[in-house]
């Protein structure tokens, strides 16, 4: 049977449509197949990378406290402080010690009964401290927040807390660094103290202070459950004193002998603008 042009012409043009269409399964098929295998192997690569990363992470980093050890052996070697040794901390986060039992004292105190006994004409980083500082730091003869007759070479807002981070023997002691948040990614030579210059805000009846750390006491020096957490001050002289302040910070604050305050750790980044900044202490440890 003879069929005519234009069922021709059609039947041509399905033709053409089948076939196109079929080769563009098989390639269709192809380029899946092709992104199916790119992804599988992307996946192992992934895979891979992670278990490399995993054992890498798995190598013992050098503890802090093995650093010092070290150090404490060589004098002459300097403690480098990893910065991964805790995780960072800010100000907000050092702990809060409140009601703590107050005293004061001052740079050039002679020994005597009100004060156990206990010089202050060195403190425990400086045996020079009332040569480097200026003179005593005498509380009944005040310019302002500055002893009278002269104007201090360090800052006359400072405290004591009983920790030394140094031993007997003049060796930085193992828990040091630890303790010392502060110190994370520093680097401190053999003879330099990671407390001293560290400060602090004290506040008494909503009136703040800041001061910085430049001798040991009231009493003890390594009640570190008391300095760097919450326990309460070993010691049980003058109620538990845990603080002791120079007469700047007894007068900025209004002080009595014994008094009760509020103190944390603060950054020196976070430490404002006040007369506590007027003369600020850089010294480090002077033994002879």
């Amino acid at each position: 049977m003879r069929m005519n042009k234009k069922f021709s012409l059609y039947f041509f043009i399905a033709f053409i449509f089948i076939s196109f269409g079929s080769a563009y399964v098989v390639i269709a098929k192809n380029a899946w197949r092709s992104k199916d295998a790119k992804a599988e192997s992307l996946s192992e690569n992934k895979k891979k990378d992670s278990q490399e990363k995993t054992t890498a992470s798995a190598v013992p980093i050098p503890t802090s406290e093995s650093t010092v050890a070290d150090t404490a052996s060589n004098p002459d070697v300097s403690t480098v402080v990893p910065a991964t040794t805790t995780a960072s901390v800010s100000g907000e986060e050092y702990p809060v010690h409140k009601n703590i039992s107050t005293t004061y004292f001052w740079a050039g105190e002679e020994a005597d009964a009100d004060n156990k006994n206990i010089s202050n004409l060195p403190s425990a980083w400086d045996e020079d401290w009332v040569k480097h500082f200026g003179g005593i730091d005498t509380p009944d003869k005040r310019n302002g927040y500055n002893p009278a007759g002269f104007t201090p070479k360090e800052n006359p807002f400072y405290f004591a807390l009983p920790y030394n981070d140094f031993n007997e023997k003049g060796k930085q002691k193992n828990d040091a660094v630890a303790l010392a948040m502060w110190s994370q990614g520093k680097t401190f030579g053999a003879q330099q103290s990671m407390c001293k210059n560290q400060w602090i805000k004290i506040t008494k009846n909503g009136k703040t202070v800041y001061a910085q750390w430049e001798d040991v006491g009231p009493f003890g020096e390594d009640d570190k459950a008391y300095v760097f957490g919450n326990a309460t001050p070993v010691s049980k002289e003058n109620k538990h004193a845990g603080l002791d302040v120079s007469p700047a910070v007894h007068d900025y604050l209004s002080l009595g002998d014994i008094d009760k305050t509020d103190w944390q750790f603060v950054d020196a980044t976070d430490v404002p603008d006040g007369p506590w900044k007027k003369i600020m202490t850089t010294s480090q440890i002077f033994w002879r």
